[in-house]
């Protein structure tokens, strides 16, 4: 998920790299599960490194697969900021809407629930064990296509979406990869559609979170930071348009919510 990577560290016997070599060899099957074709990029070595344990270690799925961790790590506004997302998308979705990397908890199936007849959800990862997942923890997976896809680096045609969700994934991003998905998730977003950011963001001068999160975020969540004391629209490409920006702030500013209009 991102969001969830903070709480729980624990220690494996398992090396990051052998975490790597785990998750490259369950490429093909993911690849069969998504569907697609495509040979996909291997994981970036920013996640090998930093985020081995909650994502690609075989025991990560185990630990972090809990809708009541997920939303304790958020310390309780799992839900609210799924819903703040969501509310963006209407109650019926009769388009088609791309989710940028798999989020543990139950993000994606309150999002198909709000499918029309016409309506269709893509979701990428690139790792293949969180394509697993979600394939795995669906309830309706038939109206999912799980794809394994690189986030920077998007396999999509320009504007093929009606609307793009990214919760909780530039805060584990470095800079320059934040810039590229951005750049991608504008790119494939089709004029006049959304783009809904979901992430942390720097708390208010009076709110405890602002002083109690910077050794949690600079410990383990490094690139974190540079995103709280940034903005997501400064990341934006210079070559592609947008009508409107939308930011709102939510628990003494903890989390944001930013909503680009192409």
């Amino acid at each position: 998920m991102r969001g969830c990577s903070w709480c729980f560290h624990e220690s494996h016997s398992v090396s990051p790299k052998q975490t790597a070599a785990i998750a490259q060899s369950e490429t093909l099957q993911a690849l069969q599960i998504a569907g697609t074709g495509r040979t996909p990029t291997s994981i970036p070595e920013y996640l090998h490194n930093t985020y081995w344990w909650a994502y690609l270690h075989p025991r990560a799925v185990h630990i972090f697969e809990r809708q009541w961790l997920v939303n304790l790590i958020l310390w309780g506004n799992f839900a609210s900021l799924r819903v703040a997302a969501l509310q963006e998308l209407g109650d019926v979705i009769n388009g088609r809407v791309l989710q940028v990397a798999c989020v543990y908890g139950d993000f994606t199936e309150h999002l198909v629930r709000r499918l029309g007849p016409a309506g269709s959800v893509d979701v990428i990862d690139v790792a293949p064990i969180q394509i697993k997942n979600l394939q795995a923890k669906l309830s309706n997976p038939q109206h999912v296509n799980a794809l394994l896809q690189d986030s920077s680096d998007l396999h999509f045609e320009d504007g093929s979406h009606d609307a793009v969700v990214v919760f909780f994934l530039l805060h584990e991003q470095p800079a320059e990869v934040r810039r590229k998905t951005i750049a991608e998730a504008l790119r494939v977003t089709k004029p006049g559609g959304k783009l809904i950011f979901v992430d942390y963001h720097k708390p208010m001068a009076l709110s405890p979170f602002r002083y109690l999160m910077v050794p949690v975020l600079t410990t383990l969540e490094p690139f974190a930071m540079d995103l709280w004391n940034g903005q997501i629209a400064d990341w934006l490409p210079a070559d592609i348009s947008v009508s409107n920006v939308d930011k709102q702030t939510y628990f003494g500013g903890l989390y944001q919510k930013v909503v680009i209009t192409r």
